[in-house]
Formats: C-alpha cells, structure tokens, sequence
C-alpha cells in the first residue's frame, strides 16, 4: 500500500521540508553577497577620499585667517576716521573743495572747528556772492549789510552813490557760478578767516538815465574770477560768516 492515496501526501510534505533549506542557505549566500559588496563600496569610498584629500604631512597650505591689524600688509592702506574730525568731501567733477596750498590752513579750521563743513560752506559761500552782487547792482544797500563788515559796506555804498551821481544804473545779470573753491583758510585764536576764489559768467550791462546802453552787451557774458575772504569768530554761537574783503583776480 505504498503506492495508496497516502504516498504522494508523505511525498508532499517532504518537499517543503527540502525546498525551505534550499530557500534558507540562498538567502544566507546572498546576505553574504550583499555584505562583500557593502564591504567592496566602503573600501572604494575610502580610497577616493585618500587619494583627494590626501594626509597631513606638515606641508600642507596653511589655513588663511582674518590678517592681524598689527601684521597688516604694508602695502594695504587702512584708513580709521577720527573722531570728531569732519571729512573734506571734494566738489562734484575734477575740482577739489579747497586749493592744495589751502590744505593746512583748512585743517587746522577743522581742529578748532570740528562744527565747520567745507560742502555747506562753500554752498553758504555761493548763495552770498550771488546776494550781495545782485543787492550791490540794484543799489540795494540794507539787503546786503547783514552779510558784510563795515568797511566792505561803505566801500560798496560809496560806488552805489558815485553810481548814481553819474547818472548811470547796471543791469547786470550773474549766469552762472561755475566753481567756488577755497582759496586759502586761517584761524588766528577764535577768529577763521577763509577766502574763496570764484569762477562765474555774467553779462554786464551799464545803462545812461534815458536806459541807452553804454556798456557792455546782454549777449556777451563775461568770465571774471574774484577772492571774497569771510570772517567768522567760532568762539561764538553766530554761525554766519562775513564778507570782509573782495579782490578780483586778473
């Protein structure tokens, strides 16, 4: 009864029994497998990161760090401001603020000064020429006698008159101020004395009492360059500065 309906039931059951070895040892040569690969990868990685980065041998490049302020590179220029100093910001295009000769004056204004800005004065300095050219051609003597000394105001009034007395008027017209650049600076105890050296066109006119044109042409505008030098004690809290001299420059 070997051969009965039983048989190939006991048969059956025995292949589990085999295949599960069989299945059991694949799947430990394949783990095997995957940790030789594992193994291979690990070794592969290694070597590549050796043969980059290499291994300290006392002749590597040194690693850079922030320079030492004390072993700065000498040709490197390091500029700290000061405290208290006002910087001297040159003027718009190819013209400096003040002459190289006015430097040491300039700066010595700044160290008993530390208030005085260059930019807004020779700004101020502008708007002044401008004022008192305009107030002296119209015969205007009270609109400029605030912004002038004495001496400078009755030199000023001695023209207007001998202008009238002769009958004659200006009617004068300032273009433009093309450069205003101190000239020279001084500071003699509280007092700072600055001259400014002016470049302007303006068109002259000088008109007889019947308004004919006796000098000068409107279409014509003439260059002149004039040194106003403006006075100023710093000891006080008035900051305005005043006209205490005018030359023209030939």
């Amino acid at each position: 009864m070997l051969h009965g309906s039983g048989g190939p039931h006991f048969e059956s059951m025995r292949y589990p029994h085999y295949v599960a070895r069989d299945i059991d040892l694949k799947r430990t040569e394949h783990l095997l497998t995957a940790i030789v690969i594992l193994a291979l990868v690990a070794l592969f990685i290694g070597l590549r990161l050796y043969s980059v980065l290499g291994e300290r041998t006392g002749h590597e490049q040194p690693i850079l760090k922030p320079a030492d302020p004390d072993h700065a590179d000498p040709r490197v220029e390091t500029k700290t401001p000061l405290r208290g100093a006002t910087t001297v910001t040159p003027v718009e295009g190819d013209n400096l603020a003040y002459l190289p000769t006015a430097g040491p004056g300039v700066r010595a204004l700044l160290a008993a000064d530390p208030s005085f800005d260059v930019a807004r004065f020779l700004d101020g300095a502008k708007v002044a020429y401008r004022l008192i050219l305009e107030a002296f051609w119209k015969g205007d003597l009270e609109a400029m006698r605030p912004f002038v000394d004495a001496h400078v105001f009755e030199t000023f009034a001695s023209a207007v008159e001998q202008r009238s007395k002769d009958g004659l008027v200006l009617d004068n017209r300032l273009v433009t101020v093309d450069e205003a650049v101190i000239a020279s600076a001084e500071v003699e105890r509280s007092v700072a004395l600055v001259t400014v050296r002016f470049e302007a066109d303006m068109a002259a006119i000088t008109r007889n009492g019947a308004g004919e044109v006796v000098a000068g042409s409107l279409s014509d505008a003439v260059q002149t360059r004039d040194r106003w030098t403006f006075r100023r004690d710093i000891a006080r809290h008035d900051p305005n500065w005043l006209l205490v001299e005018t030359d023209e420059e030939e």
